[in-house]
Order: C-alpha cells, then structure tokens, then sequence
C-alpha cells in the first residue's frame, strides 16, 4: 500500500486546527516540505511536547514524506526557546538532510503563510496555498498521525492543553470524542467562575457547553474568568458597526500591522471598519485582499488603540463576498514591506496587552484521560459530514472503521471499544462495555 492510500485509510487530516485531508495535500510533488512545529497560538504547548519525545520519529516521517514530494528541501520549523523540542530534533536530524528552522517568539510565526515566507522569502499569493510556491506545510501532530498511520493505526487520540485559570494546567492525550469536561477535570478544574476557548486564546471559539467533544483537530482548552477584556473582543455584538462609526477613527493602525498585509497582499482591515460602519461594501475599494485574512486577530488584539474589532468587520466582509459568489484573484499586490521585521510582535508583548501573561505556565505531560463514553463528531474535517458505517447497538473494536466521507473528508474510527449507543446526523456515541 503506498503512502498516500495509508494516510487515507487512517483518517489523516490537519492537525493544527484546519482539519484538510492530509491524503489531498500531500498527493502532489514540491521543491520544499515543512513542519509547523511553532505553536502559533500563545499559552499552547502540545506542539513542543510532541517533538519533545517524538523527534526520532517525526525525522523519519519527514525524510519518508519528502522523498514522496520529490523535495529538496526538507524543514522543521519551531521556537528556538522550545530548548528541550530544539535539542531532540538536533540530534534526531544529525546527519540527516532535515533542516531546523528556530524561530523567535512572535505571534503569528505558526501562520502556514508567514512560515513558508521566513523559511523561504516567497509569498502565498491572495487566493493561493502553499503549492503555489513550490511548497507543502503539515502540522508536527499531522507528521506524527502519518507516522502511525504507516504502521497502519488510525487517527483516534489527540494531545490538548489544558490551561488559563485552572488548578494545574497539563497537557494531556485523551481519546477522540471525549468530552472537555473530563480534560478540564483532569487539570484539577476551574479556578473561578469561567467561559472556555476551544484552541487558542486569539483564534480559538468560546464556548460554555463542555459537553462537546475532543475532535482530531481540537489543540487547546483555555479557562478564561468571566468579564475578562480577551472575552469581551471575542464577542461579535450589535454594536459593533455603532462603535465603528462613532469611534473609528480611520488610524489604519490596524492594517500598518496586519502581518498578511506586510508581506504584500493588500489586507486592509481599516478599510472593512469603515465598510462596517456605513454597511457599504463598495468603501472596501479592491475586495481581493479580504481574502487574504487569516483571523489572526492581530487587529483587534493587538493594534487597535480604540478597543474595536477590525477582524469581525473583515470575517464579515468576507462571508458577504462569498456569499455574492465573489472569488479571490491569485496574487500579491505589492512587495514585501521593508519593515516587516519591525512589524513583528512579541509574543510576550501579546501577552501583557491582553492580560493573560499570568497564564503562560509550563503546562507538563499528564498522562492519558480515560472516557467512559465517546461522542464522535461526524464532522471534523473541511468537507461535509461523514456518514456512518455502523448501527446503533453494534459493538466496536477500537480502531475500527466507523464513518467514511461522501466527497471531501477523512474516515473516522471508533476511538474506544465497546457499543455503539446513538448514531446521529452530528455524531456516533459509543459506550465501554
């Protein structure tokens, strides 16, 4: 069986957050393969402790996938603080022709756009990926998914932190399907009354429900005090365009530090404010650079001096566009900015402007979370949603195929043993015992 059909059969997808089935993303051949090991998002810690105690694996798959590819270059890019991560992975890649990429800590070094410039010095045009500049970009938990599903296992377990105002913040494995609230358990609970982000603290989504499931792409859950600032600009409120109106004042901070938009691709969130405020679409002047919008948020998190949401505004924009059928135009505007580097932020700067620096804690390994019960969305993937291949009242193996893509998607297996007690459109439940 060849490469390709052995992530496939595992369910393979992007494990950093985007969910794409790996078996399309690497059924290609490129000049460069790189390995998103920077943990974009602050407070997060899985990604060094894969590479922590993986590196001799995550080498091997990265060589096996590279010579696939036909690339010339093979590159693992991480912090270079991560000390420990960067340590393994030197002596895993001696005498190898795997490269190590160290980044300084800024937000956001993990965005697949920005690590294929620093690593490479060419842009992803507007509309485009990583292929069109010769390149492919999977997350290290990806490579270390492709690396079991050589051996023939199956995507069914996930590595996520557990951290913000918790008792002990960790980082733990669990089985797909397990409900957050036995992660938050396992970190001892929350310390105060709190609203949770699902990934992380800037592009993560909050949520109140812990009923919900760990799914293959989920990477962090944060607790977050009520009433906190970073809580208030995650909500998307009526008011936005009121405020819009009544206090943007048209700065264009927001776009000055909009990282898309240094590396020349005409991101103008200044521009999607004042399109907001007077609900006018044709203030947005050249829509294509909207697409080009990442929700990193550094807009509204970081740049904007007035406390507004430039980066709602352009999720806004956005959705309106396709929705009209518009579609982005492959290119890149204008240069890179000469000044990008100064254009950087600090991830510990990020941290004390948003008020969670008392947050970023060593988040130590703490073992496997067991569930009694699984929910398995039928849906973690970009595509639509799988359909199931067992019945209710079925018993399952662990491992076992349960729920293959009708088009776009990944299969799906069964993450723990036991019988299948609620197939629904959303999801398969299934029961120890």
């Amino acid at each position: 069986m060849g490469l390709i059909e052995q992530i496939r059969d595992a369910g393979v997808v992007g494990a950093g957050g985007a969910g794409f089935p790996t078996d399309r993303k690497l059924n290609c051949k490129a000049e460069v393969f790189i390995v998103n090991g920077i943990e974009c998002e602050p407070l997060l810690r899985t990604d060094r402790h894969v590479m922590e105690q993986n590196a001799d694996l995550i080498v091997k798959t990265v060589q096996e996938i590279g010579a696939f590819l036909e690339a010339k270059r093979m590159v693992i890019a991480t912090k270079e603080h991560y000390e420990d991560a960067v340590d393994a992975l030197q002596k895993a890649a001696a005498g190898t022709n795997v490269e190590l990429h160290l980044s300084k800590s800024f937000y956001p070094a993990g965005d697949e756009q920005n690590l294929v410039y620093c690593v490479t010095g060419r842009t992803v045009p507007t509309g485009g990926i990583p292929l069109d500049v010769g390149c492919v970009v999977s997350n290290v938990s990806t490579v270390l998914n492709i690396a079991e599903a050589i051996k023939g296992q199956p995507v069914i377990e996930k590595m996520v932190t557990v951290g913000g105002s918790v008792a002990n913040p960790v980082t733990v494995s669990c089985a797909i399907g397990t409900p957050l609230s036995k992660l938050l358990e396992a970190a001892g609970g929350a310390v105060g009354d709190c609203t949770y982000i699902v990934g992380g603290p800037l592009m993560g989504k909050m949520t109140d429900d812990l009923s919900q499931s760990v799914t293959k792409t989920t990477g962090g859950l944060l607790a977050i005090p009520k009433g906190h600032s970073l809580l208030t600009k995650k909500m998307q409120t009526d008011r936005d365009a009121t405020l819009a109106r009544a206090v943007c004042s048209q700065c264009s901070m927001c776009t000055q530090m909009c990282p898309r938009n240094a590396m020349g691709l005409n991101v103008q969130p200044h521009k999607a404010m004042r399109a907001l405020a007077w609900n006018n679409h044709e203030l947005l002047g050249d829509v294509n650079g909207v697409f080009s919008c990442c929700d990193c948020g550094v807009c509204t998190y970081y740049a904007c001096n007035f406390g507004l949401k430039p980066s709602k505004a352009m999720q806004q924009c956005k959705a309106s566009l396709q929705k009209q059928g518009v579609k982005p135009v492959k290119e890149v505007k204008y240069d890179v900015d000469g000044g990008i580097e100064n254009k950087r932020i600090p991830t510990e700067r990020l941290l004390h402007r948003l008020d969670i620096k008392r947050y970023d804690v060593d988040a130590p390994l703490a073992g496997f979370v067991e569930a009694d019960v699984v929910r398995i969305p039928l849906r973690m993937h970009i595509g639509g949603p799988d359909e199931a291949v067992v019945s209710q009242g079925a018993h399952v193996t662990k491992g076992q195929l349960i729920a293959k893509p009708n088009g776009m998607g990944a299969n799906i297996h069964a993450s723990i043993e036991g019988s299948v007690s609620s197939v629904t459109d959303d999801y398969i439940e299934i029961r120890k015992g």
